[in-house]
């Protein structure tokens, strides 16, 4: 609201090494393959880091086999600590989970039968 004006805080543009770079890619990579075990092969999971207006922009995102993406971003704040920790990894990777499982469910709604009972 205030990003235009004086009385919003200025946010400087995050640069990471290529070094720091290469960790938030391998770090985004566990993420993504932590979130194929927790889902069927039917989920196809995808990553990508890209650069925002303040800096790298992490992305996992997840094509449920109906539905519409899920997606969620991580964008590192301190350019010497451009990680993603184990913890905030197995958050990222069961929030886009169960966010997948939920755009399934709610997609398919009540009207599909169980295949087993």
């Amino acid at each position: 609201m205030y990003g235009n004006s004086p009385l919003g805080g200025e946010t400087e543009k995050v640069t990471l090494t290529p070094e720091q770079r290469q960790t938030l890619r391998k770090d985004l990579a566990g993420v993504a393959a932590r979130t194929r075990e927790l889902l069927p092969g039917e989920f196809v999971v995808g990553s990508e880091i890209s650069d925002g207006q303040n800096g790298p922009r992490a992305t996992i995102a997840v094509q449920p086999p109906v539905g519409s993406v899920v997606s969620a971003d991580y964008t590192p704040e301190d350019p010497e600590n451009a990680t993603i920790s184990d913890d905030e990894r197995d958050d990222l990777a069961q929030g886009i989970a169960a966010s997948a499982a939920l755009q399934v469910k709610q997609v398919m709604g009540d009207t599909a039968t169980p295949t087993a009972q």
